[in-house]
């Protein structure tokens, strides 16, 4: 099979869907590799050791389009990009598609064959390649927060773990997941308190396990985010529902009555953010203020640590890649319903329902269309 990597294109993107390392597997698989000039160059993985490792160094991101049988990026395919899809061909990436009715119709219209990160499944029920990005965003999100706190960010002027004699500040994680995790190790780490909230009785158990009495865990119902969030100096919005956009669980009035200064970092953005006060910013211009309270909504986290990040993201996306690629795509999802789930769009037809619910297009089952 043929596969094309295209540059990033989305404001400060600089991940790449694949590695040096993830082109010579591919390659010894007797597959072939194009990779767009430079698409690697600003995390240090230059067109050299691409080509190095076999692959095919070209000037456009259409002729990899034109061309390729496979696309394998990380971000959603923006507009141009789209215009490039052909009819039939393999899109590999995140899509994320719940939060964005235009991407949605617009990968429809292409007729291509989206298969989404985010929703590739797993044994344990869990989502393994939104996985590493969201312990990388978890992780952030504290980074980030403790940033914005500052006087000079709008923040109430507080270091995240205090000093001796003067009280830590209070962080809130809403959701137990894998953001909401390491969020809470990097908030315990730095010695600040830390909440989190989950519906689920059996995570916060878990939670309670791992961490003791330096975390506490509280049961999420609308009073419990509500009570919690007023009082916290850092809230960190981390709720998923997989394919599906992010519940809305802060109100504008929660975000009212928040201290003057105090942070909201929504991790859930890519999915429409969990409250109603969010909305999509870059990493050169992440924060807003809304009733004096600072948002930190960045859709791309990641990409900030984009090094990091790609080499995580291609430890679990390369044998997908290595399965599509040597089994033929109908072949490799039919041997493998995991790799099934991740099947958004199919030949100008949506397949997941939960994004059907919320962009109210058309659902179609996923064993009625591969027919």
């Amino acid at each position: 099979m043929l596969i094309g990597v295209p540059k990033e294109i989305k404001l400060h993107e600089y991940r790449v869907g694949l590695t040096p390392s993830s082109v010579r597997e591919l390659i010894v698989h007797g597959h072939r590799v194009m990779v767009q000039k430079n698409a690697g160059l600003q995390i240090d993985l230059g067109d050299e050791k691409y080509q190095t490792m076999g692959a095919e160094i070209v000037e456009t991101a259409a002729e990899i389009y034109a061309r390729a049988e496979m696309i394998v990026k990380v971000k959603e395919p923006q507009k141009s990009e789209i215009a490039m899809l052909n009819k039939g061909q393999i899109l590999f990436t995140y899509l994320h598609l719940a939060a964005s009715p235009v991407l949605t119709r617009g990968l429809i219209d292409s007729g291509c064959i989206g298969i989404a990160y985010e929703t590739v499944s797993d044994i344990f029920g869990g989502l393994p390649l939104l996985a590493p990005m969201s312990e990388v965003a978890g992780r952030m999100s504290i980074q980030a927060g403790a940033h914005a706190l500052e006087m000079i960010q709008g923040g109430r002027g507080m270091l995240l773990g205090g000093v001796p004699g003067v009280t830590a500040a209070n962080v809130v994680i809403i959701g137990g997941g894998v953001v909401g995790t390491n969020a809470a190790r990097m908030a315990m780490g730095m010695e600040a308190h830390v909440t989190v909230l989950d519906k689920s009785i059996h995570r916060l158990q878990e939670l309670d396990f791992q961490f003791g009495s330096k975390l506490n865990t509280i049961f999420a119902t609308v009073d419990a985010i509500e009570q919690n969030v007023s009082s916290a100096d850092l809230v960190v919005g981390a709720v998923l529902v997989p394919g599906a956009a992010a519940p809305k669980l802060v109100s504008r009035e929660m975000v009212h009555e928040m201290r003057r200064g105090s942070v909201f970092v929504d991790v859930a953005i890519d999915q429409g953010g969990c409250a109603e006060t969010s909305r999509p910013t870059t990493l050169d211009n992440p924060l807003y203020t809304v009733d004096g309270v600072v948002h930190y909504c960045v859709a791309n986290m990641p990409g900030a640590v984009a090094r990091t990040s790609t080499l995580a993201l291609n430890n679990v996306t390369l044998p997908f890649v290595l399965s599509i690629a040597d089994k033929g795509y109908k072949q490799a999802l039919a041997d493998d319903p995991h790799l099934l789930d991740g099947l958004n769009i199919f030949r100008g037809k949506l397949t997941n329902q939960a994004v059907a619910n919320d962009t109210g297009i058309a659902y179609f089952a996923v064993p009625d269309v591969l027919e």
